[in-house]
């Protein structure tokens, strides 16, 4: 049998263990054109709260009953078709479960190289890397010299922002909650200075001391009132990337706030939301780059791996309270790198 971690009920909310089941299905036979895998690690986003919602969203919301979508990576059991074969490793939305039977429309990458762990193609040369090299380099277009501000610093994403543009020769500064997520941004993935937005009674100054010329370049995976605080500090010509809005509690009602017009039009600004899906034809490209970082030494990472499916249900709420420490993902009894 195929086990699988189901929607049992829609959260209104940050999704919690009660929200979904265990299940065990018949194991899927892949439909001719189909491919077969077994998955060896899951992934948990933070874009799964917004998946289970049932409001308007960039994808189709997961209905009651459905396996919860996820990406994973693993390893092709069965192939009817043409272009995989048993044995490959592949990453994909493949769902929170042992196994599944996809379409080649699933598959967002074959893991290339057999040198590093299968577990990074779900973090730093997944969907993670690839978000922060697109994000920064062709969202911001970073110049040597500037100052990059990203929220959620620590972060699987923000803290592979901060390491992308220190190789491109820009300061970095990084905005993270609580002080070992900001000893890690400091110690673990050098970022020039480091602000612990929960411990700073002023953010506004906060940022003014870290920021003294201000900042050219904002990486925002936060939203609300902390980039609030980031937008009275923009230079002449500065560039934001919008790639998440992890501090929206909801969008029914739609969300009331600062505005940014003025900000935006006084300084010449430019504000830009993205997805990774946009660059989808150039993954291969960032996932190389990445990869050659990586084993130059330039790039470092933090994985928090929980065992087993049973620890998937819990797992989103897990992220959203900032107990993990770096990439949070499930890792199944097949696993291996």
């Amino acid at each position: 049998m195929n086990r699988a971690v189901i929607l049992a009920r829609r959260p209104q909310a940050i999704p919690q263990s009660e929200h979904f089941a265990l299940e065990e299905r018949p194991m899927p036979v892949p439909a001719d054109g189909q491919i077969w895998v077994r998955n060896h690690y899951l992934s948990v986003e933070p874009a799964m709260r917004g998946w289970l919602s049932d409001a308007s969203n960039y994808s189709d919301p997961i209905h009651v009953g459905d396996v919860m979508r996820a990406f994973a990576v693993g390893e092709v059991v069965e192939s009817r078709h043409g272009d995989f074969a048993p044995g490959d490793r592949v990453m994909g939305l493949f769902g929170w479960q042992e196994h599944a039977a996809v379409d080649p429309s699933a598959i967002l990458l074959r893991v290339p190289d057999t040198d590093l762990p299968l577990s990074l193609y779900l973090g730093i040369l997944g969907l993670n890397g690839v978000t922060a090299y697109f994000g920064l380099l062709d969202i911001c277009a970073p110049r040597p010299g500037e100052t990059v501000l990203v929220s959620t610093a620590a972060g699987s994403v923000g803290s592979c922002v901060g390491q992308i543009a220190a190789i491109s020769g820009c300061r970095t500064v990084g905005l993270a909650g609580g002080p070992e997520k900001r000893r890690q941004c400091l110690d673990e993935f050098g970022y020039d200075a480091a602000i612990d937005y929960r411990g700073e009674p002023d953010l506004d100054a906060a940022i003014a001391r870290a920021c003294p010329d201000g900042v050219d370049i904002y990486f925002d995976n936060i939203a609300g009132p902390i980039s609030d605080a980031v937008l009275r500090h923009l230079r002449l010509h500065a560039r934001i990337a919008v790639c998440g809005t992890a501090s929206i509690a909801s969008w029914d009602p739609w969300p009331q706030g600062a505005r940014p017009e003025r900000h935006l039009l006084v300084k010449r600004a430019t504000m830009r939301g993205f997805l990774t899906f946009d660059y989808a034809d150039r993954f291969d490209e960032a996932v190389a780059q990445l990869s050659a970082w990586l084993r130059e030494g330039r790039l470092h990472y933090r994985e928090d791996i929980l065992e087993g499916l049973g620890e998937a249900p819990g797992a989103i709420a897990r992220l959203y309270s900032g107990q993990n420490q770096g990439k949070l993902l499930i890792r199944l009894p097949a696993a291996k790198d």
